[in-house]
């Protein structure tokens, strides 16, 4: 280590190592800021990294509602249209948005509305507009703060299908 200090006056930088009697470096005294930077560290990320989760899980929550709104409204728009018979039409309607909101965790939480362009729904070229809706909760927020944040997000999505011409 003597090596350091003279590699230092070489280079013109300040060495301040002391050397203990077998010519190695002498540990640094301990100052009352040993150890601080650890604590500041961990302190700080558990302070950011703790929104930062939540908003993750937040954002995964409501993006698993958006695409279980979009799939109930596609597939229920596809049942009703293949339904062999007007009054088959809802009830498969529903069970397929039953599906569509199951697999993605929503299971008995969303709404499907179903809407004709004409007087007959069930004609050639005819038009259904399914709008599938959703209340998705917020994870871990308690109902008791329900007035003073909110504690679901309403997510829907609207899907246009068209009854076959050959019908």
């Amino acid at each position: 280590m003597r090596c350091a200090a003279a590699w230092c006056a070489r280079l013109r930088l300040p060495w301040h190592g002391l050397l203990t009697r077998t010519g190695r470096e002498a540990p640094p005294a301990a100052g009352r800021e040993a150890g601080s930077a650890v604590v500041e560290f961990v302190f700080l990320a558990v302070l950011l990294m703790v929104p930062l989760f939540y908003l993750v899980m937040v954002m995964a929550r409501l993006q698993a509602g958006a695409y279980a709104v979009s799939a109930a409204a596609r597939e229920a728009g596809r049942a009703y249209t293949t339904a062999e018979s007007p009054a088959q039409g809802p009830a498969r309607a529903q069970a397929a948005a039953d599906i569509a909101f199951g697999d993605q965790g929503f299971s008995g939480l969303g709404a499907v509305t179903i809407g004709c362009d004409g007087s007959p729904c069930f004609r050639p070229d005819g038009r259904v507009e399914v709008t599938a809706s959703l209340t998705v909760p917020l994870p871990l927020v308690p109902s008791v703060f329900a007035g003073v944040v909110p504690t679901a997000i309403p997510v829907s999505a609207t899907h246009v299908a068209t009854i076959d011409r050959f019908r």
